[in-house]
Order: C-alpha cells, then sequence, then structure tokens
C-alpha cells in the first residue's frame, strides 16, 4: 500500500526530477512569472553565459512595482523608463511572453496570473517575489525565489530546493458577517507569530475555508508567507474550476474536462500526517487591525494594544517597544480610539472586485473624515474595468478618495510612498518600518475595516456599518 500524502507531498513527488544526499531535490518549474525587479540581473547573467531560455513560452513577464497609478499615458522616465522598458527589450530578445504596462490587462503580477488562467492546479510555480504564494489558493505550489535562482530556472526549467515540513490550518465555524479572510489571515498570524510557519508549507481546511471564493483564498495564501511559510496552499474544489474554466490560458475543450478530471485527485489523503495542526474558530474572530511593525503585532478592532511587560519572552518585549515607539502608540490604548490620516485600499493582498466591493458597500452614502485622505487602487486593468462597469469607482471618488489606474502603489513604497510620516490604514500585507514612506505608520486591515476607518477618522468595527 502508499502511505498517505498531504496534498503539498503529491505535487512535490509529481516534480521531483531528483534527490540528493544533503536532502536537496532538483525541481522540475511549470511557471514562472517575471518583474522588473529581480530580472535584469537575470538576463544579464544568461547572455554573460551564452545560455537562452529553455521554455520561453512558460514565462510571463509584466512590470509592477514601479508603474504609477496616477499617470499610467505619460511618458515613462528615469529610472521607472530603463527598468520597464529594458524588461521589454529582455522578453522580446529572449521570446517570453510580456504584458505591456499600457495593455488593458496589464496590473500586478500576483493578481494577473491568476485572472488569465496561467495558474493551475497542481503546477509549481516561482516569481522574484515573496509574495507568490498567492498562487497556492489554486491547489498550486507557488513560491518566491531569489535573483541567481530566477536566472537558474530560465536557463533550465528546474530549481534545487529543500523540503518543507506541512503544517494544517483547520478554521471551522461560520465568520459574522463584517469579518473577511483577510480577518482570519492576520488572526492566524497573531496567533502562531510572524515565524509560526517557518519551514512549513500550509495547507488550509475547515468549514470556513471551504466556503471562501478564490479571491477570499488569495487573499489567506498571500499573507502565509507573513506567518513564515514557504507557501499557502487550498484543495482545488469546484469553486476553483469554475473560476478557471473559459480563462485566456486555460485548457479548453476536451482538454479542460481531463484535466478537471486529474484536478479531483489533487487532495491530502484521509490519512496524511502533518507536521503540525492548528485549529480556530472561526466564529470568533473579529475584524483586526494591526497595531506594531510586524503583521504579528495584531489585536481586534474592539481590543486595546498590548503591554510589552506581559510578553512571554525578553526578545519579544524588546520588540514590541520597539514597535510602540516607532507607531507612537503606548499600551493600553484602544485600538480604536487611534486616528488615521491616510487610507489605502490595494495591493496584491486585497485589489481583487470582490475587495473593492466590500470597502463600496461601507463607503455607500458616507464622506471621509476631516483631514484623512485616501486612495483605491485595482489590482489589474481588468479589475477596474469591471469596478467602472459596477459604478464602485463613482462611490469612492463621491466619498472623497482617489481612484487610481492598476499597479502595486503605495504597498510597497515607490511612486506612491507617503512623503511624510502619517498614519495609514492599508489592505497590504506588511506593516514593516518605513516600508510606505520614511516613518510612515502603517496599519493592516481589511477593506471593509479600511472603509469604516475612512468615514470616522479612527480605527472603527465594521459590522456597526453592516
Amino acid at each position: 500500500m502508499t502511505t498517505p500524502q498531504t496534498l503539498y507531498e503529491k505535487i512535490w513527488q509529481s516534480h521531483l526530477i531528483e534527490q540528493r544526499d544533503d536532502g536537496s531535490c532538483l525541481l522540475l518549474i511549470d511557471r514562472h512569472i517575471l518583474n522588473e525587479g529581480t530580472s535584469p540581473q537575470a538576463f544579464a547573467g544568461l547572455r554573460s553565459t551564452g545560455r537562452r531560455v529553455r521554455h520561453p513560452a512558460l514565462h510571463l513577464a509584466v512590470a509592477d512595482h514601479v508603474i504609477s497609478t496616477t499617470r499610467r499615458t505619460a511618458p515613462l522616465e528615469g529610472r521607472v523608463k530603463l527598468m520597464v522598458e529594458g524588461l521589454a527589450q529582455h522578453c522580446a530578445e529572449f521570446s517570453i511572453p510580456y504584458i505591456e504596462h499600457l495593455a488593458r490587462e496589464q496590473g500586478i503580477c500576483h493578481v494577473i496570473v491568476p485572472e488569465q488562467g496561467y495558474i493551475l492546479p497542481g503546477l509549481v510555480a516561482v516569481c522574484g517575489d515573496s509574495h507568490t504564494s498567492t498562487l497556492g489558493a489554486f491547489g498550486a505550489l507557488g513560491f518566491g525565489i531569489g535573483t541567481s535562482e530566477v536566472e537558474h530556472v530560465m536557463a533550465t526549467g528546474t530549481l534545487v530546493q529543500q523540503p518543507s515540513k506541512t503544517m494544517r490550518i483547520t478554521i471551522d465555524g461560520a465568520l459574522e458577517p463584517g469579518v473577511a479572510a483577510k480577518d482570519c489571515v492576520l488572526a492566524l498570524i497573531g496567533q502562531i507569530g510572524a515565524d509560526g510557519a517557518t519551514g512549513y508549507v500550509i495547507e488550509y481546511a475547515g468549514e470556513v475555508c471551504r466556503e471562501f471564493d478564490m479571491e477570499q483564498r488569495m487573499t489567506v495564501s498571500n499573507m502565509s508567507i507573513e506567518a513564515g511559510a514557504r507557501a499557502g496552499m487550498f484543495a482545488p474544489d469546484e469553486t476553483t474550476f469554475s473560476y478557471l474554466k473559459g480563462r485566456p490560458l486555460a485548457p479548453q475543450g476536451k482538454t479542460w474536462d481531463a484535466a478537471v478530471e486529474t484536478w479531483r485527485g489533487l487532495r491530502s489523503d484521509r490519512l496524511a500526517r502533518f507536521d503540525r495542526e492548528v485549529s480556530m474558530d472561526g466564529s470568533s474572530i473579529a475584524p483586526q487591525v494591526t497595531w506594531g511593525t510586524s503583521p504579528q503585532d495584531v489585536v481586534a478592532v474592539t481590543g486595546h494594544i498590548p503591554d510589552p511587560a506581559d510578553a512571554p519572552s525578553p526578545e519579544r518585549a524588546s520588540a514590541m517597544k520597539r514597535a510602540l515607539e516607532y507607531q507612537l502608540l503606548s499600551p493600553g490604548t484602544q485600538i480604536s480610539d487611534v486616528r488615521v490620516d491616510r487610507v489605502f485600499i490595494g495591493s496584491c493582498t486585497n485589489a481583487r472586485l470582490s475587495d473593492l466591493r466590500a470597502a463600496a458597500q461601507v463607503l455607500r452614502g458616507n464622506r471621509l473624515a476631516k483631514g484623512v485622505t485616501g486612495l483605491v487602487v485595482p489590482g489589474s486593468g481588468l479589475v477596474k474595468a469591471a469596478a467602472e462597469a459596477e459604478g464602485l469607482h463613482e462611490i469612492f471618488l463621491d466619498a472623497g478618495l482617489e481612484w487610481r489606474d492598476a499597479g502595486c502603489s503605495m504597498c510597497g513604497g515607490g511612486a506612491d510612498s507617503a512623503s511624510e510620516p502619517i498614519r495609514v490604514a492599508s489592505t497590504s500585507n506588511r506593516n514593516f518600518e518605513n516600508r510606505q514612506g520614511r516613518g510612515v505608520r502603517t496599519h493592516l486591515t481589511s477593506p471593509a475595516t479600511a472603509a469604516a476607518t475612512a468615514i470616522t477618522g479612527h480605527f472603527t468595527d465594521v459590522r456597526h456599518f453592516l
């Protein structure tokens, strides 16, 4: 009899080329996404050794991090011009498919890859960006890689990796209205810590996770990396197949039917053993707000900022003190008393159509609080078009927010970094020091909580608006 396997183990074994004496493995890579950040050095490495890209058609390139969300059609200038035009030239030289920065489909790579059907269940996909874990929502193994690894994948279609341990996160029960997938994953990180899943690949299970739509699953998989995980995955099911069917790069006709039959077997065996199990009660999860400089620094919107004196270790107490000093906050403060200067709704975590709908539902008929500014940045041109077709952009504009073109925007700083040390309610995935501008104090929330906060000017329980 064969040993029962987890979903991760099935995908790993099906892509294993060889296992070496030191335990490292040579894996077959099915998909590779390139952006303007890590690829220039990789292309230079290929040229210096006279090598070509082994399977050009299996790569997909997009410029996202440096693209302006305010003046998309304006001529590219300076460093941005060099990076974007350089990526286009590299792709033309090596015959790699490239989505032009002015194309209707352009956007954040982790948003447009699923939209195009480029990621499919059972595949192994990599990108020079840690939030490639987003793609695990489709029952694929997606993870970020470094620059030298980007070159290796392009040249060989393979990658050397160490196998990961397995962790299953089971969320049962039912979420209250107003509690989002973002709240679930923030609550999880708060429970296990920013390094709680280091060395693991997470598989999500339970009633709550099965009920998530694909965009919610992408949010959770995206932020798995913030718990230290190598990747986060959901077993593919009818929700997955319904989302993918008819996508431009997905299989068609009889090939689609055959693929779905294969994908139905991509789930953990009933007796499969996980190295670690974590359970959560979905009914006890409230809307979440981070207070510090790590996603693990999080409390319910109804809660208070913790005291370092209560930390479980001196190291944790020291980290908490530094975070509070940076955030200009005091222990015991009720999080709902903390006022904000700006709201950012966007990023590869929360810039899909359902995210914009959730924010618009709260903002409809309301205005931003005095002194608060805000911007809404869709994750792709297709998301923007769909939102405008529903009139969501009018709700945002009427409320006093800016409606931008697609892109990464102020998630990681760049052109939309704040020019002064303001406090931001952000739907992105990281609240590190200086990430959204020097001295900027970032608090992570769901889109709905960000919208409620924009109206009141302070962190607010969105359930009061629903």
